[in-house]
């Protein structure tokens, strides 16, 4: 069996069998404590908060066996689908089988801690009372009981997130998922060592991709989608600020609407935006593989937003906010770039700069891609 394999076991046992060892005798919970801190591997992992994840799946309208069903039907039986390492932390990645969530591994301990001593009350609520706001949707946390070897060695990540897919439905269309595009989109003007060091001859091509991306176009948008962008935007970044996160991203899909079938004889617009089910945007329906474009909900950037030039649609979420200015690590970073700086003057890196000054930055680079068009 093969790591990645052995790691997707110690998830789908987690999200499937909760905290059902809590009832195990205290005897037998020793035995297996005694047994788990040697697993370099199969690590126990357990549902952080499960109760607070639970209202926030319920709140979101993710039908709760529908959700456990996405990672199969048993432990035995692995229905995730392994991506190797896709960030630039390191993290290792996994997608359940139909698509619907992710599963993110945290390796760096001072990102999980943010997130779960800091971050994980305002993010909770904050959701509550912005349904439609653009963070990422985060269903499960997933964290191991007590120290292991595995995880000491860093043979097996201890801290796993579980979230939306918002690339969901590309891999079951009918078109060409080349024409799905991505953009992992975060302030450029900062100083990137990897970048700008050298010009950049001393990282490899693989590692400066994984810096953020460039968005060369603009998104099309009505008067009312601009305004409705901007008042999501700034509403979540501003709980960010209040919580000192910095580096987080927009990620931005970007979907091509293809043109009506010829053959066709109606005079509807077959791409029309669908009637809204009560205002409320989901992931936990399911709308028909074939065609994206018929989202549950017509003002959700989750599902799809149609550009006011009806050729695309947009989706976008905010990522990756698990990077805190107050820690440890940013703290000795800041140090590092400061000293830097009285030799370079190259200004300071989206990880060490203030989580205001980045807000301010953020923010702008979104307007700057936003392109206002009447409808």
């Amino acid at each position: 069996m093969t790591r990645q394999k052995t790691i997707a076991r110690s998830i789908v046992y987690a999200v499937l069998y909760s905290n059902d060892n809590e009832r195990i005798a205290k005897y037998s919970r020793l035995i297996a404590y005694i047994l788990s801190f040697f697993a370099l591997f199969r690590l126990n992992l357990v549902r952080y908060a499960e109760e607070l994840f639970c209202q926030l799946r319920k709140d979101w309208s993710i039908d709760e066996e529908d959700y456990r069903m996405s990672f199969g039907k048993s432990s035995s039986e692995v229905a995730l689908q392994a991506k190797g390492h896709m960030g630039y932390s390191g993290s290792s990645f996994f997608t359940t089988a139909n698509a619907k969530y992710i599963i993110k591994s945290v390796p760096r301990a001072f990102e999980y801690q943010f997130f779960r001593d800091n971050l994980l009350e305002p993010y909770a609520e904050h959701m509550r009372t912005h349904p439609a706001s653009l963070l990422v949707r985060i269903t499960d946390f997933l964290c191991t009981r007590h120290a292991t070897l595995g995880g000491l060695l860093g043979t097996a990540p201890t801290h796993h997130i579980v979230m939306e897919n918002v690339l969901y439905e590309q891999a079951g269309t009918d078109d060409d998922n080349q024409a799905w595009q991505t953009f992992d989109l975060k302030p450029t003007s900062y100083f990137f060592p990897e970048r700008d060091i050298a010009g950049g001859y001393l990282a490899s091509e693989a590692t400066k991709s994984r810096l953020a991306d460039k968005f060369e176009d603009k998104l099309m948008l009505s008067a009312e989608q601009a305004d409705d962008f901007k008042r999501l935007l700034e509403s979540d970044t501003k709980m960010l600020e209040n919580a000192n996160a910095v580096d987080y991203s927009l990620y931005l899909v970007r979907i091509p609407i293809p043109p009506p079938e010829p053959s066709s004889t109606s005079n509807d617009d077959p791409f029309a935006d669908p009637v809204s089910s009560g205002g409320r945007d989901t992931i936990g329906t399911v709308p028909p593989k074939t065609s994206p474009w018929t989202a549950p909900s017509p003002t959700s950037w989750r599902t799809g937003i149609k550009s006011a030039d009806g050729r695309f649609l947009y989706r976008a979420v905010l990522l990756d906010f698990f990077w805190a200015k107050h820690k440890l690590q940013a703290l000795v970073m800041t140090v590092l770039i400061k000293s830097w700086n009285l030799v370079a003057r190259q200004g300071p890196m989206s990880i060490t700069t203030t989580a205001d000054e980045y807000r301010e930055r953020f923010l702008k680079m979104c307007a700057d891609i936003v392109e206002v068009r009447p409808v």
